[in-house]
């Protein structure tokens, strides 16, 4: 393995961070909360498993609304709890084990979709799932989808594509966007960035394109782990065989305003003391897409 890969898999341990009983790491971490959202109660361990394979319950971590974010318009953003990867560069890892969200009953969250439909309507808005790793739980997910189809709602699937098998072309149909975060340009590196396989992401990509539905890369810079030309290169050739469904790129800086969540949960911080790019890095990134013809933001 390269120095450079190496160099990737390094950890460090880290320190109690000051941000961690901040009222700001406290709104970051609590946003949106789960208010409003009726829980299961009383269901037992077998009962919930049941309910979560049919999608009657969903394990959500919290929600938000906010505009072009995630996504066009004025958008409910559901942040659904576990994930299969584990990226060094989370920015959520309080999303990664679905036991720790809260289970919501399928009929509490159509209700709080149809609540904001007026307002999805008047923005061109709608609902995004989120996570974690909203495809860890794609009935529920799906379910959602469907009844906001019904409703004439926009509907956007924020995902890593990892869990390609777990939507069928059925479910597929009731995504009109798909944010799909292509993490690294090469088997080698995105199995150390994330723990998981490149391979289902592009197979993901490819099935939505078949179905006509629209896609948004978004792809996080971080220099000296993604940012080497030849990956950038890859990113590109792999967007480009999603046969014209990708309508842009997002080029993501790296921040830091994940590290407090790892700090509280006592988990070491991979990227400790990375940095984010250079302006002049981000140009060049930028430029290396739109020589593909994408448009990049």
């Amino acid at each position: 393995m390269s120095t450079m890969m190496s160099a990737m898999t390094a950890f460090h341990t880290t320190t109690p961070h000051m941000l961690k009983v901040s009222k700001e790491y406290a709104r970051r971490t609590l946003m949106g909360g789960l208010s409003g959202f009726e829980s299961p109660i009383g269901l037992d361990r077998h009962d919930r498993i049941a309910a979560l394979k049919t999608g009657d319950i969903g394990f959500v971590h919290s929600w938000d609304i906010n505009t072009a974010v995630d996504g066009p318009g004025t958008r409910m953003t559901v942040f659904m709890s576990g994930c299969p990867l584990r990226c060094q560069f989370c920015q959520n890892p309080d999303t990664w084990k679905m036991r720790d969200g809260q289970p919501v009953y399928l009929e509490a969250m159509i209700d709080k979709v149809a609540r904001y439909r007026d307002v999805f309507q008047a923005t061109g808005g709608g609902i995004t799932f989120s996570g974690g790793e909203s495809m860890m739980q794609p009935a529920f997910v799906s379910r959602v989808f469907r009844a906001a189809k019904e409703m004439d709602v926009h509907t956007c699937l924020d995902t890593a594509g990892f869990l390609n098998k777990n939507y069928t072309d059925e479910m597929i149909e009731d995504i009109d966007l798909c944010l799909l975060d292509v993490k690294a340009g090469d088997e080698e590196r995105y199995k150390v960035l994330t723990g998981g396989m490149l391979a289902p992401t592009i197979a993901f990509g490819k099935r939505l394109a078949a179905h006509h539905k629209k896609i948004w890369v978004r792809f996080v810079l971080i220099p000296g782990l993604t940012d080497a030309p030849e990956n950038v290169e890859n990113i590109a050739r792999i967007c480009e065989s999603f046969d014209g469904a990708v309508e842009h790129i997002d080029v993501l800086p790296f921040h830091q305003l994940g590290r407090p969540k790892w700090h509280e949960l006592r988990i070491p911080y991979p990227l400790e003391h990375q940095k984010g790019p250079s302006a002049e890095l981000k140009d060049r990134v930028r430029r290396q897409f739109e020589a593909h013809g994408f448009t990049v933001f």
